[in-house]
């Protein structure tokens, strides 16, 4: 069923001069509209999902471009809708002019994500799998692109119908004590449903878990390389790109604002931020400030390396990094110790070897480099196999999740103090709600699915 009776259109394609360009339609005068600027064939009486090569004309005859146009006839479309597509040259005039035609004829210009809005609410695709869309097209990586797809498949929303469609049972077997309390019979056997509830917590607990790993994945891991002036970061900084990125020098200080550049590992994104030097006491106002930098850049880091020289680091250096990091004791940090083909002594100082996890590395020689992006990767993806996991990347759902752990705790409690059935029914509704707002299975308010298809580029 159709949620709305106007037709919408936008240029589908890129911004940008290309070599093709597309503009889209949906809705039910579609063909209509492009048949009135199609002579070469009558686009009404084509079968669906067919190509059709031709003039495009305006009504009085001035020719706009020399076209082929995809047909996706009612409820065989993307949109679940007439869906025509006009690939013609990819100048920037052509397509606006070509739009432009196609708006005076009857069509409206489509808002962001409103294709696939309508995918949605004509029950072509569920909610989680709408936002997968926007992921999808988003992605910087193979992981991104991975995790996006198995959930555009289906994947994740599969998991969660399961979940849902067994709480829905025992939620209406609890409906039925109610409606017949003088029965004074349960239709719900309390120990299924407390088995129930302990697999759909593990589950969800393991999904909300998978947000950090989803995360990752989907917007790439902050990685801040610290370290003292001269301690290498720069140099660090080059072998893991295996490029002369940064300015690298003996002399201390040479980085006076952050560098960053991404990295890709095993299908992750790292985005490696080189910062300045951070001492104690600033030799000028513009090291000040590239310090205090390199302080911010904390704040956003998901993992810091932490580069140490083996030739200078002392014990009072050690304690002003045990300093600065109380204030970020959940930050992961990889202790480097560089410089190590500088090292003559057969053993590291006590205050050192005491450091972990560590890695002794000569970022000048590149000695471990390989270790470092094994243990980056590690670190995120924390033993897990990503591509044979469904994680979370959405905040929406990350939420909904914790609101379904929530709910489903106290209907533990209520059990545990054999509280009455109509208490049960009202966390158990709750939970179903928090389920269902994921995939959209409960009526949405308009607002929020404004808000989440605002996220999408027009034309999609």
């Amino acid at each position: 069923m159709h949620y709305n009776q106007d037709t919408i259109a936008a240029i589908a394609t890129a911004p940008g001069v290309g070599a093709i360009g597309v503009i889209r339609l949906s809705g039910p005068q579609a063909i209509e509209i492009v048949n009135t600027l199609f002579p070469s064939k009558d686009l009404s009486k084509a079968e669906s999902h067919t190509l059709h090569y031709g003039l495009l004309k305006t009504p009085e005859g001035e020719l706009l471009d020399e076209v082929v146009i995809s047909l996706f006839k009612d409820n065989k479309s993307y949109t679940g809708e007439e869906v025509v597509e006009i690939a013609a040259h990819g100048s920037p005039y052509i397509l606006q002019k070509i739009l432009e035609v196609c708006l005076q004829h009857g069509a409206r210009i489509a808002n962001r994500g409103e294709f696939t809005q309508r995918a949605f609410l004509n029950g072509k695709m569920d909610l989680a799998q709408a936002e997968a869309v926007a992921d999808l097209i988003a992605a910087e990586s193979e992981a991104a692109h991975k995790t996006a797809l198995n959930q555009l498949r289906g994947g994740f929303s599969k998991d969660l119908h399961i979940l849902r469609e067994k709480l829905i049972h025992f939620a209406a077997m609890l409906e039925l004590e109610l409606d017949f309390p003088e029965e004074d019979v349960e239709f719900v056997d309390r120990r299924e449903l407390y088995q129930l509830i302990d697999d759909l917590m593990l589950k969800s607990q393991v999904l909300i878990e998978s947000f950090g790993m989803g995360n990752a994945i989907k917007k790439g891991v902050n990685v801040a390389i610290i370290g003292a002036p001269n301690a290498g970061k720069s140099t660090l900084l080059n072998a893991l790109l295996n490029e002369e990125r940064a300015i690298v020098s003996d002399i201390a200080g040479t980085t006076r604002d952050t560098i960053e550049e991404v990295l890709n590992i095993d299908g992750v994104s790292f985005r490696l931020i080189d910062t300045a030097g951070i001492r104690e006491e600033a030799s000028d106002q513009i090291e000040e400030i590239g310090i205090l930098k390199s302080k911010n850049t904390l704040k956003q880091a998901d993992i810091v390396l932490l580069l140490l020289d083996i030739t200078t680091v002392d014990a009072e250096e050690l304690k002003h990094w045990n300093l600065l990091f109380k204030e970020y004791s959940d930050l992961p940090i990889l202790w480097l110790i560089n410089k190590m083909d500088k090292w003559k002594e057969k053993e590291l100082p006590d205050f050192i070897q005491n450091l972990q996890p560590q890695i002794k590395i000569a970022a000048k020689s590149k000695e471990n480099i390989e270790t470092i992006k094994q243990r980056l990767f590690q670190e995120v993806m924390d033993g897990k196999v990503w591509q044979e996991d469904t994680v979370i990347t959405n905040t929406r759902h990350y939420d909904a999740l914790r609101k379904v752990v929530i709910a489903l705790k106290e209907v533990k409690n209520a059990m545990d103090n054999e509280v009455g059935s109509e208490f049960l029914a009202i966390d158990l509704r709750v939970a179903l709600q928090a389920l269902g707002s994921i995939t959209g299975e409960i009526d949405m308010d308009y607002d929020i699915l404004g808000t989440i298809f605002s996220e999408f580029c027009i034309g999609k």
